[in-house]
């Protein structure tokens, strides 16, 4: 079949320059980011055989700047009746598992075991002690085991104010959060469920669970819970609450859904363990379950957000989680522009007759990303719109990549992630809005 000639941005010669993809084949979810000796590790959901979802195993990548990344050989692979589904790393310093020793901490991944059948899912672990490039699963596995179909994605973190691990993990059929503490990250016990809360459209996944600063200097926590269906945009999506975790419970008095992002393709997205100097970065997989099977991409499939620092800000007496790209990224094509909210600002982003056009609506206040015009022929899409921006002036910041735009107001802390069929050499041309940068 011949394709759309737009769709040739997915080709080998067009793959993203600054954001994540593997090597070869099917890549989705993020797992167990950590950094740990001066790299940062990324694990991801991965096929190791084909360019399509199955034989879930864990892919692994490392960097030293988060945008220049090395691909290592599958890290946990799939068995003939499981597969290895979501989970987190951590570095286990003071070797409570017993795995290693205090000399050469060892790297322990908690991931879901999947079984093939459907019958069950349970928490597994896996540790390595030589950064990451081999595991061994422990003996006794499961370590949390509920005997669900649907349990799964855990998070697990060091608490230190009870000097234990802290362990996040979804029943997604339920729409519920639970959190379980272990000494050892060998046994767990029940401390709390979060939920029904919020958004409950699609089951609840890969949620994550952390502390960030707010304006006034106090701690707030930040819990993180993505779902599919039933996203901001329908399909997939992640919402976030702010509230506060008191070592057993969190709790919120947060009264309507906010979203980490507002466009079509920003999924399943958690944050680093022991980043440097207490940075909460945040990488998300850059699709929707609607149509992530569709892509022309003959050698690759699936690619990262960019890494994203997140913070807490306050606009109009509310305070909302902001993800903006991170320091160390460097391109010629992010593009900022100041907006005054009184006049309207079309931005369109076009390369051989096609174009995505970004709008700002000073009636309505509000942004949207139309891509009809340069997306999969086959696939029907509809605007992606922002929540009402209520400031006089603010920035609309453009990051352009082959094959996906990621816009930001970060005075709000407004995200929008969509990817289309442009390259990243596309003209950006604006209507009334001063170019910054």
């Amino acid at each position: 079949m011949q394709l759309h000639q737009t769709e040739s941005v997915f080709t080998e010669s067009l793959r993203p320059t600054f954001h994540f993809t593997p090597e070869l084949n099917w890549m989705n979810d993020p797992n167990g980011l950590v950094f740990h000796k001066g790299k940062y590790h990324l694990f991801f959901q991965h096929n190791p055989d084909g360019i399509l979802w199955g034989n879930m195993s864990w892919g692994h990548a490392v960097s030293t700047d988060l945008i220049n990344w090395e691909h290592l050989p599958v890290a946990i692979a799939c068995t003939e009746t499981a597969g290895i589904f979501s989970g987190s790393v951590v570095i286990d310093h003071t070797n409570s598992s017993g795995f290693g020793s205090l000399e050469n901490p060892p790297m322990v991944a908690i991931y879901t075991l999947h079984q093939n059948d459907q019958s069950n899912q349970s928490q597994h672990i896996a540790y390595s002690l030589d950064d990451g490039l081999t595991w061994v699963k422990y003996a006794n596995n499961p370590v949390l085991d509920l005997g669900m179909k649907d349990f799964r994605d855990p998070k697990v973190s060091w608490d230190a104010s009870t000097n234990t691990w802290l362990m996040t993990v979804a029943k997604p059929l339920e729409f519920k959060i639970s959190f379980f503490t272990s000494p050892d990250l060998k046994s767990w016990s029940h401390l709390s469920d979060f939920g029904p809360l919020g958004a409950t459209g699609g089951c609840w996944e890969c949620p994550d669970l952390f502390s960030l600063p707010a304006p006034t200097g106090e701690k707030v926590w930040v819990l993180l819970v993505s779902l599919n269906p039933g996203g901001i945009t329908n399909g997939s999506g992640t919402q976030y609450f702010i509230g506060n975790w008191d070592g057993t419970t969190f709790t919120t008095e947060q009264k309507s859904t906010k979203w980490i992002d507002y466009g079509r393709d920003n999924y399943a997205g958690v944050t680093f363990n022991d980043a440097p100097e207490g940075r909460r970065i945040f990488i998300g997989w850059m699709s929707n379950w609607e149509y992530a099977v569709n892509f022309p991409s003959p050698i690759w499939r699936g690619q990262m957000t960019t890494p994203r620092e997140l913070a807490i800000v306050e606009a109009d007496g509310e305070i909302f989680l902001s993800s903006n790209p991170i320091s160390e990224l460097k391109t010629e094509h992010d593009y900022s522009f100041e907006i005054n909210a009184n006049e309207d600002s079309i931005f369109t982003i076009s390369s051989e007759n096609k174009e995505v056009v970004i709008n700002y609506d000073a009636s309505r206040k509000k942004i949207s990303i139309n891509r009809s015009d340069a997306w999969l022929s086959d696939i029907n899409d509809t605007p992606q719109i922002s929540p009402k921006i209520d400031l006089e002036n603010f920035t609309l910041r453009i990051l352009l990549d082959h094959g996906s735009a990621e816009i930001f107001v970060p005075e709000v802390g407004l995200s929008m992630t969509s990817l289309h069929t442009l390259p990243a050499s596309s003209v950006v041309l604006q209507k009334t809005a001063k170019r910054l940068q």
